[in-house]
């Protein structure tokens, strides 16, 4: 596929670029790239100690709130921040696209990069926490749910980016929906808890965002999601990935040529 060679060839650029991504984010303080892990890794503590210590919540079959909340919220900061600077990144990267020849299809892989650092820090977090309370990570699905991650993160961006190019507006709805879909998913709250709506309980679980947070989470609880009910939410995961990156392609590659004009 023609954005699979464009970025192989170009991936030492879009490493590069990456890299300079994540340090000028916080070029201007003076703790520089400390802010970017400091900042989520405070926001998940806060949620640790209010839902568990305050509120006396517990994770499912008994576990620990944090040892159930950190993995699911990891995942979700990852999604997040991913998705909303990728989503910008070609209006964040608009003089690469006026003044010079640049492969434009990399530069959303250029902010996924830079948001990758974070991510993977709060993964490891999440990993070392729930193994000092005793759950041994599953490393084989820790590993497929990384690359469901960021095969969804590629598709969704794809399309995103795209729009956000032409239609600037879109990226106030962008994170509208990141907001709703946030509270959509099931990552402080368990999807027990529509145990009694068996409809609303089967959308839920469909969406991608739950599947991911799910995915993750289960591989510090010994479950697994990816053969659960003969594998059903894995197969539409990937329906719904390959079906938006298509289409994400289709609308990229129909108005790439658009994106120096109204920039």
């Amino acid at each position: 596929m023609e954005f699979i060679k464009i970025l192989w060839k170009n991936k030492k650029i879009a490493w590069k670029l990456g890299k300079s991504d994540f340090k000028n984010r916080f070029a201007s303080t003076s703790l520089g790239s400390i802010w970017g892990f400091l900042q989520p890794f405070v926001f998940m503590m806060m949620y640790v100690i209010v839902f568990q210590f305050i509120f006396g919540m517990e994770g499912e079959a008994g576990s620990p709130y944090v040892v159930w909340f950190l993995p699911g919220m990891a995942i979700w900061q990852c999604l997040n921040d991913s998705i909303m600077s990728s989503s910008m990144s070609i209006r964040n990267y608009s003089y690469l696209v006026k003044k010079v020849v640049f492969p434009v299809d990399i530069i959303p892989i250029i902010s996924l990069i830079g948001s990758s650092f974070v991510a993977i820090f709060l993964l490891l977090v999440a990993t070392i926490v729930c193994t000092l309370f005793g759950y041994t990570p599953n490393i084989l699905m820790i590993l497929y749910v990384i690359i469901a991650v960021y095969a969804f993160i590629i598709a969704f961006t794809r399309l995103t980016s795209a729009i956000t190019t032409l239609v600037p507006d879109f990226s106030n709805l962008l994170g509208i929906l990141m907001q709703l879909f946030f509270w959509a998913t099931p990552v402080v709250w368990s999807v027990s808890k529509l145990a009694g709506h068996p409809g609303i309980l089967k959308i839920i679980q469909c969406m991608p965002f739950t599947y991911l947070v799910t995915a993750f989470r289960q591989a510090f609880m010994g479950e697994n999601i990816v053969t659960a009910n003969n594998g059903i939410y894995t197969i539409i995961f990937w329906i719904i990935t390959i079906f938006m990156f298509i289409w994400g392609n289709h609308i990229f590659k129909r108005n790439k040529k658009d994106f120096a004009d109204v920039l």
